[in-house]
């Protein structure tokens, strides 16, 4: 007689090794594809502090870094050598084309003086031109034209800063009605700016090392810098031009003084 013997056999299943189930538990190592090259990442700045350029390499600020951040601020004084002047020619008459007409004689007038005075020492084009009607308002009624102005403007600019009373005198002469404005600048200013930076870089160290005394810690690298620096033209009020008219003196003009400020940040790491 024979018997039979049932053999148990191993049901072998393949799960997934990661499921999207509910509760579902994986069993055994999950095997990942090998990673995709990819080109380096910038470091991103940190908020509040300047991009880093290209090609700088600066130290990345982790979470873990511990930083102050200092400012500094300088100004230098510096004499001007380029002066700009504004002359206004100002017109008026009952049409438009009698207005213009009146204006462009004048100014050409004007210019001729300008030019004759100015020589070689500088240039000066037209800096704006308008031509308006003038209107009546009533208190009841629309608004009536009543006539036009014209106003032609020339600008001059000299490095010879002596000029610019004779110019004046030469254009109010000519028939100029208004100076609109004057002001002094820098032809360069690069060698002022630098000056002014290396001040305030100095400043914001001092301020870094007294804080961090302060504080008791010691300073670390410097890990961010940035600097923002501009000279500011000097301008000059603007002139009555009917008083300008009955004066009989020669205008004196006298030029101060650039102011260039600058402002320079640091990061500095603490230990």
């Amino acid at each position: 007689m024979f018997s039979v013997r049932h053999s148990l056999v191993p049901l072998l299943i393949l799960l997934p090794l990661s499921s999207s189930w509910p509760g579902h538990q994986s069993f055994g190592a999950e095997i990942s594809p090998p990673p995709l090259p990819s080109a380096p990442m910038k470091p991103m700045p940190s908020p509040g502090l300047p991009p880093v350029p290209d090609g700088i390499a600066q130290p990345p600020l982790t979470s873990g870094t511990r930083t102050i951040e200092v400012s500094g601020n300088a100004e230098i004084q510096a004499a001007p050598d380029l002066a700009t002047l504004e002359i206004a020619i100002e017109t008026h008459a009952a049409t438009a084309d009698h207005a213009a007409g009146l204006n462009g004689a004048l100014a050409e007038k004007v210019r001729e003086a300008l030019s004759s005075k100015l020589g070689n020492k500088g240039r000066l084009w037209t800096g704006g031109y308008s031509l308006s009607p003038d209107y009546t308002e009533p208190r009841e009624g629309k608004p009536t034209v009543t006539g036009y102005t014209a106003e032609n403007t020339i600008t001059i600019e000299t490095g010879e800063l002596g000029l610019i009373g004779p110019l004046i005198d030469a254009a109010i002469g000519a028939g100029a009605n208004r100076v609109s404005s004057l002001s002094y600048s820098l032809h360069s200013d690069s060698k002022v700016r630098t000056e002014a930076i290396a001040k305030a870089a100095r400043e914001a160290q001092t301020r870094a090392a007294a804080l961090a005394d302060a504080l008791g810690v010691k300073l670390g690298p410097v890990l961010r810098a940035s600097s923002e620096a501009e000279s500011r033209p000097q301008p000059l009020a603007r002139f009555a031009g009917m008083a300008a008219l009955t004066a009989h003196a020669p205008t004196p003009i006298t030029a101060g003084e650039i102011t260039v400020p600058a402002t320079v940040s640091l990061t500095y790491s603490i230990e």
